[in-house]
């Protein structure tokens, strides 16, 4: 009894002293943040425009801040040395991607090479063979005569339009010229034919898929959920993407076909490439089919909407500003000539108002980068960063900084005429990332945006549609897998 009595009297003395200890046992020195709420944790905070909201959080708390995302750790950084720690001195702890529930269907997180696979082998080896074949110098310059003709189509096009004073969605058209460029360059078909079947299939079918990964997705945000796909994200991607695989596969069997004819001519695009690497020269790894699949559906998604979302703020972007609209009409004339002359991609180099002007629309229309998973723990600018952390680059706020640029909210392509390039060595101007993560495609992505923008602002004039005027054009946002303009751009083009 007495034993009892001094057992209950022990437990009562030492056990509000054992919780005290683990409560004040020292917590991991994480970045400072806001306030979270239970279960949610940050998320109605951040509304409809993340982009921002991180960027006022820099504002507030410095350039690493620390946020829950529902069940989700995560940081986001905002400053170029931040930056630095995250994408090059921490590259190989932080180089995995969060990948999004929606995208873990019909093995596409491990397959689909670009975006979400994680570091492998495989992945390495993918990336040697864009780098070398895919979007190698030799092989763009090879393919050039293919762009251009696309040039010529939209071209064609704004001035049937223009005959008729007309009024033109420009991101509709810059989607249809940059979507016809990659299907050519992927597979030598023309989707400029909208009679064809295939090609309204294809459309539509690429659409869906485009309109699926862009979607919000509770799951990403509550672990615990996933299993049960409570939005049916993953029911409907799965349905999508089996549709896009038959398509690609009728693409596939179709060219395997041809190949076996003994009067074929090759056709070396990227289907020629992946169906014929060689075990030899390539190492010790080939694609089998499925991961064709997966990355010629990476190729159009990565290729297409990111180009044409930056053709269509930068002629946004002219169209608010007359006067460098003017004098990039002007370099235009000097270099490519007046008339009905083609831009070449050899010229490019020499329009370096045109470049600034597509470098400034990048500063600005930069959203956040893919967000990436700490692998193990990491220390960064001071603090701790737990496994398992989500890591958020905000390359918005990065633009819009100003620390790093003059006057940060005005379109000033003037800024750019000096010799800050995009290569991702730069860490205050990254727009294609950096790291071994940086966007492969990006050689043939910046030929794509100049040709178009260059195209549509030496052909023709523009003026806005009734009722706008540069003072009033909707320049607000609409975040998505790109920073996209929240009213798509209406503009009259005039014949010279």
């Amino acid at each position: 009894m007495e034993l009892s009595i001094l057992n209950c009297i022990v437990c009562l003395i030492v056990t509000p002293i054992v919780i005290h200890l683990i409560a004040s046992r020292k917590k991991p020195n994480l970045p400072p943040g806001p306030r979270s709420f239970p279960i949610i944790g940050n998320l109605l905070d951040i509304g409809d425009k993340p982009h921002k909201y991180l960027a006022d959080l820099a504002k507030i708390y410095g350039p690493i801040a620390s946020l829950k995302l529902g069940q989700v750790n995560a940081i986001v950084v905002s400053s170029p040395e931040t930056i630095r720690q995250v994408l090059e001195t921490h590259d190989h702890v932080l180089s995995t991607r969060a990948i999004p529930d929606g995208a873990r269907v019909l093995d596409h997180d491990k397959l689909g090479t670009l975006w979400v696979a994680p570091v492998s082998p495989i992945w390495k080896n993918v990336r040697k063979l864009f780098k070398s074949q895919l979007f190698s110098p030799k092989s763009l310059e090879a393919n050039e005569s293919i762009r251009q003709a696309k040039i010529e189509d939209l071209l064609s096009s704004v001035r049937q339009r223009a005959v008729k004073g007309e009024v033109v969605d420009v991101g509709a058209a810059a989607f249809t010229a940059v979507l016809n460029m990659m299907s050519c360059s992927i597979w030598s078909m023309d989707l400029a034919d909208t009679n064809s079947e295939m090609v309204k299939q294809f459309k539509s079918r690429f659409g869906g898929v485009m309109e699926a990964f862009g979607k919000t997705n509770v799951s990403d945000f509550f672990p615990v959920v996933k299993k049960f796909d409570i939005q049916g994200v993953r029911r409907r991607n799965s349905v999508r993407l089996r549709e896009m695989f038959v398509l690609i596969d009728e693409m596939i069997d179709g060219r395997l076909k041809m190949q076996e004819s003994l009067d074929f001519t090759p056709k070396f695009d990227a289907l020629h490439h992946l169906l014929n690497l060689d075990e030899e020269k390539n190492g010790e790894f080939l694609l089998d089919r499925n991961q064709i699949r997966h990355l010629i559906l990476d190729l159009f998604v990565a290729g297409t909407d990111t180009s044409a979302t930056i053709i269509q703020w930068a002629m946004a972007y002219l169209l608010q500003n007359p006067k460098v609209m003017s004098k990039a009409k002007e370099e235009l004339n000097q270099i490519i000539g007046k008339g009905n002359a083609i831009i070449e991609e050899s010229q490019i180099e020499k329009l370096p108002y045109l470049q600034a002007i597509i470098k400034e629309t990048l500063r600005l229309q930069s959203s956040l980068l893919l967000p990436r998973k700490s692998q193990s723990q990491v220390t960064i600018s001071g603090y701790t960063i737990p496994k398992g952390t989500q890591i958020i680059v905000n390359l918005w706020a990065l633009g819009r900084d100003s620390n790093i640029w003059e006057q940060p909210n005005c379109f000033m392509p003037e800024r750019f005429l000096g010799n800050l390039n995009t290569k991702g060595r730069d860490f205050g101007f990254i727009p294609f990332g950096s790291g071994r993560r940086i966007c492969p495609g990006k050689p043939l992505g910046v030929r794509v945006v100049h040709l178009i923008v260059g195209s549509l602002v030496h052909w023709f004039d523009w003026k806005l549609e009734d009722g706008v005027t540069p003072e009033n054009l909707n320049m607000d946002d609409k975040f998505r897998l790109t920073l996209e303009m929240a009213q798509p751009l209406r503009a009259i083009p005039l014949n010279l």
